[in-house]
Formats: C-alpha cells, sequence, structure tokens
C-alpha cells in the first residue's frame, strides 16, 4: 500500500470497543468501517477472539482504503478521476470489480457499478432530489461494459508513470473506464466481497462459531454452543426495531436490500436510495426487502440488490434459477413474508 493511501483518515476510525466474554462465553467487537458499525461475536477463548478481530479489523481498514469512492487515493477513486486513462490497482480490487461485472451482466439491467456518476447527484441524508436533466446527462455515462480490468507483467507495470499498488505472481493489475465522465461505484458489492474475507480470517485464527456483521450483511459460521443455529432477523419494514420473521443461518451468509435503508419524503413523494440504471430515480418495486441467504457473502450482496428491484414475483423466479442462492424471502411493505 502507498504511503498516501495508507494515510488517508477513515471516519471514527478510532472507535472500537470490544466486551466479554459474556455468560454464554461470547466476546463481541464493535467498531466502525464502511459508514456503518461493523459487529464481530464469537464464541471461544476470549484471547484468540481478540487477536482475530484485531486481524480483522486491520484487515477492514486496508479494504476501506482501497475501495471507498470518497477517499482520494483508493483505487475506486483514483479510477474515477483518471478521465479514461488506465490506473494501476491492487489484485483484490481488480478480483472484486470482475466479479461485480458478472452480477451486472447476470442482474437483467437492475444492478450496474458505473450508477457512480447518478448516484452523487442524490443526496440522502439532506433530502436533495435532482433536477431531471442532470439525472439524464448522468445516465449517459452508465454502462458496466465501459470498465476494463487486466493485468500486465510488472516490468511492463514498472515503466507505468503511476504507482504500483497491487501485484501478485509478477503481475500488475490495470482497471480503465473507457468512458472519461464514468464513475464506479462498489457500494452495492464491497461489503459481501469483505465480509467473505474477514470470515475467512476468523476461521484462519482458530474461531468456529461466530457472525461477522457489516452493518446488515451478516456471515455465520459454525453454531452456537449446544448446536444451535444463529438466527437472523427480518426487518419489518414499518418499524426500524421491529422484525416480521427469523431465518436459520449456518455457514452461510445474509444480506438484505430494504427501501426503507435510506429514505426521505420531498413534496408528498417518497424516495429510497435503490435506483434504477435506466431512469437514475428509486426503483419501483413491490418489495420493501429482499434477503438472500448464500454460501458467499458476494453472492447474497450481489443478488439481493437485483431480486429486490425485480419485486416479489419475478424476483422469487430469478431466485429459484440461480443455485448459487440457497435462499430468498421478501418483505412487502404491509410486513407479509414471501419467500422463494
Amino acid at each position: 500500500m502507498d504511503f498516501e493511501r495508507a494515510h488517508d483518515p477513515i471516519p471514527l476510525e478510532e472507535f472500537v470497543q470490544t466486551s466479554g466474554p459474556d455468560e454464554r462465553g461470547m466476546t463481541t467487537e464493535l467498531f466502525y468501517a464502511f459508514n456503518t458499525v461493523v459487529t464481530l461475536q464469537a464464541f471461544g477463548d476470549p484471547g484468540q477472539c481478540r487477536a482475530a478481530y484485531a486481524a480483522a479489523r486491520a484487515t477492514c481498514r486496508s479494504f476501506e482504503r482501497r475501495l471507498s469512492r470518497t477517499l482520494p487515493h483508493s483505487d475506486i477513486a483514483r479510477l474515477n478521476a483518471a478521465k479514461g486513462r488506465p490506473v494501476p490497482i491492487a489484485t483484490d480490487t481488480a478480483a472484486l470489480l470482475r466479479a461485480a461485472q458478472g452480477y451486472c451482466a447476470d442482474s437483467e439491467g437492475r444492478f450496474d457499478i458505473t450508477m457512480g456518476a447518478v448516484v452523487r447527484l442524490w443526496n440522502f441524508h439532506e433530502g436533495t432530489v435532482p433536477e431531471r436533466e442532470r439525472i439524464r446527462e448522468a445516465l449517459a455515462h452508465v454502462d458496466w461494459r465501459t470498465l476494463r480490468v487486466w493485468d500486465e507483467p510488472t516490468a511492463a507495470a514498472a515503466e507505468s508513470a503511476a504507482p504500483q499498488t497491487g501485484t501478485t505472481a509478477g503481475r500488475q493489475a490495470f482497471a480503465q473506464l473507457e468512458d472519461p465522465l464514468a464513475a464506479v461505484d462498489v457500494g452495492g458489492i464491497a461489503k459481501g466481497w469483505i465480509a467473505d474475507a474477514v470470515a475467512d480470517l476468523l476461521a484462519e485464527h482458530g474461531l468456529e462459531a461466530f457472525i461477522v456483521n457489516l452493518g446488515g450483511n451478516v456471515v455465520a459460521h459454525g453454531e452456537k454452543p449446544g448446536s444451535v443455529p444463529w438466527r437472523i432477523g427480518l426487518q419489518d419494514p414499518r418499524d426500524k426495531g421491529g422484525v416480521v420473521g427469523a431465518v436459520a443461518v449456518r455457514d452461510a451468509s445474509a444480506v438484505t436490500s430494504g427501501v426503507y435503508e435510506r429514505r426521505f419524503e420531498r413534496d408528498g413523494a417518497f424516495y429510497h436510495h435503490i435506483l434504477c440504471p435506466e431512469t437514475g430515480l428509486p426503483v419501483e418495486t413491490d418489495a420493501a426487502g429482499a434477503t438472500v441467504i448464500a454460501r458467499r457473502s458476494l453472492d447474497a450482496e450481489g443478488y439481493s440488490t437485483t431480486l429486490l428491484a425485480l419485486g416479489i414475483e419475478r424476483g422469487r423466479a430469478f431466485a429459484q434459477s440461480h443455485p448459487a442462492i440457497l435462499e430468498a424471502h421478501f418483505v412487502d411493505a404491509a410486513g407479509k413474508v414471501h419467500s422463494a
């Protein structure tokens, strides 16, 4: 990692809260990353848990500094600022971008990682609705096919004026947006990639029963003491703290996309953060939330937005035709659960 990127400040980076073990033997750590609270919980030796958590936290910091759209020296920020020029990127950033392209191709037009030009027009904190003309102009630069990802021998990469940021087996990864005004935003898939990596890291540290929760993106490994499965709640869209059901998860991931996650009302109209790549506006759907269960968190997140955007019936058909989706659960505005 280059010096500048290593020193990009991450919001609330110093916040870490570790507790336990509690009466059940669970040790918990909370820290802030990716604009959300990350929760790690595990049963086992407390010292072993804390060492694993420290490694996981460092890994999350590294991922955030590579994948953030807003940190100026990240791979994604440099790619977006390159105005169509190739940029060297880390090998795992390249792997994530390639994987994201696969979900774009498989989403029936509902998921596109080059929505960055449109996403940055919206402000869901302040409740800002962009002018339709600005949305129309930004949509002209949305097309995941304009993203190229490749690698070259490091000897060729060394001749580049840009610094190397990630090499493997004698090769350097590169990315390029052929449209100089396009912008990548991996916010709809990166947490799945990261959750898988963190879960693998905790397992490598010898933890056998644990939860990784990246702000609702959950990986459950093993079982609780007594062979009790982990259970993940399905949120009630009418009540931020309520649930309308729960699903058992073991050695799998559960990811939910919901129109209630970031939203606002303006002049009697309701706006949510899941935007349609065709219109640049919030997708029209009869699903308030869609939860995907998959072995890999990357699959669960990669498909959850698509299922939400497709709606309940089309989403159920999509889920049944994709073996990577173990279960799919939709919640409608009235809180009724529809499962596939």
